[in-house]
């Protein structure tokens, strides 16, 4: 782990490391993706075409899909919901 942290450090990357407590939610979040997207995928594996194809589901995901434990609700409407923006 030092070493890995020296190299991202000299590579200027920043490490976010989680709590055990978001674990759980970071491996769900991996299963759905490799579900849902990885899984099925079948473009191109270029980087090019394999990130796009990625932000495209990544909008489905997050504006379209409704997610069960957000009571059927979109990432989106979600926050929406529980963080409306301030009146103007």
């Amino acid at each position: 782990m030092a070493e890995f942290e020296e190299a991202s450090k000299e590579l200027e990357i920043s490490i976010l490391v989680l709590s055990p407590k978001l674990n759980g939610h970071v491996e769900r979040a991996h299963r759905t993706h490799a579900e849902e997207f990885y899984e099925l995928y079948e473009g191109d594996l270029d980087l090019v075409s394999l990130n796009q194809a990625l932000k495209e589901w990544e909008g489905t995901y997050n504006h379209i899909r409704p997610h069960q434990s957000l009571d059927m609700r979109t990432p989106q409407e979600y926050i929406y919901h529980c963080h409306p923006p301030p009146a103007p």
